[in-house]
């Protein structure tokens, strides 16, 4: 069986902004927030964090605070997706060497690649550090997928240990091939106990920014045995989870976390602002949670 890198939530962290830069007091308390209500792993500098935006000094430096400020209390699992693999690489020895514990690599997008494309480029990461490496398959934003029969050639990988999987779908094809050789994390907020019945670890959550304790719960109760308290958890969350995707990631989740009481700042562009009636939504539903500062 591979190395279990995180069993449990990982929160995929926001990155605090200034107009100045990353705003690193605010990143600590962010870090400190989710590991005082349970999270189970940090993913920092991926698709949430905006690392689209960032310049590789300041990408390396947002994991690097991380891994200084979570100091091994939980796993840091860094984003050094690119559709570059030799940037990728770059990336991922960087990370590396800032003290990341584990890796999350998306695939490529707008090049894109062919499913052997995909299995040089993942391997060409794999080579190229010590670390385990998750992969990340989300088809909606790379218009492109992980096909089973690929991420089978891909488990063979020692250090190629598990999928953030968005095409929930197929994961039973690829559970079938690669079995325990490939741990299953769902990054799909809504489809978190789909991904545990078929003997997945957890999920890398956008939603654990703003609840984290019950994301944790939610899957800690299943893996626990107890399907019916998350089962009532992954149920009550629903509305939630509505709101925070009713934009382009991570502008509704960094709105929330503002009204929340956390001054984590805007997203960069191209991402925008919420339109006021959709702000106005978003807070109504913080409302109902309790969850407005």
């Amino acid at each position: 069986m591979k190395e279990i890198v995180f069993a449990g939530s990982g929160v995929a962290i926001v990155t605090p902004f200034t107009e100045n830069g990353v705003d690193f007091e605010a990143l600590s308390e962010l870090c400190e927030f989710q590991i005082a209500n349970g999270t189970d792993a940090i993913v920092v500098a991926g698709t949430t964090g905006e690392a689209s935006t960032m310049p590789d000094e300041e990408h390396v430096s947002v994991i690097r605070h991380v891994v200084e400020t979570v100091a091994r209390r939980v796993p840091v699992i860094a984003g050094t997706g690119s559709n570059d693999t030799a940037h990728g690489v770059h990336l991922s020895q960087m990370a590396q060497k800032a003290g990341a514990d584990a890796l999350l690599s998306c695939t490529p997008y707008y090049n894109k690649a062919s499913q052997r494309g995909l299995i040089q480029h993942f391997s060409a990461y794999a080579a190229a550090v010590d670390l385990p490496i998750i992969l990340y398959n989300v088809p909606s934003r790379t218009n492109m997928n992980i096909n089973p029969e690929t991420y089978y050639e891909l488990s063979k990988i020692e250090n190629i240990v598990g999928t953030k999987e968005c095409n929930m779908g197929q994961v039973a094809d690829v559970v079938s091939l690669c079995g325990d050789e490939l741990i299953q994390y769902t990054g799909e907020d809504g489809m978190v106990l789909p991904c545990l019945s078929y003997g997945g670890k957890g999920v890398i959550s956008v939603m654990a920014n703003v609840i984290p304790a019950e994301t944790h719960e939610m899957v800690a109760s299943y893996l626990a045995g107890n399907v019916a308290r998350a089962t009532e958890l992954q149920i009550w969350a629903v509305p939630l989870i509505k709101v925070l995707f009713s934009d382009v990631n991570p502008i509704p989740v960094k709105a929330a976390l503002n009204l929340c009481g956390f001054n984590v700042g805007p997203c960069r562009l191209p991402l925008c602002d919420m339109d006021p009636i959709s702000l106005q939504r978003l807070a109504q539903v913080l409302e109902s949670y309790s969850l407005l500062a």
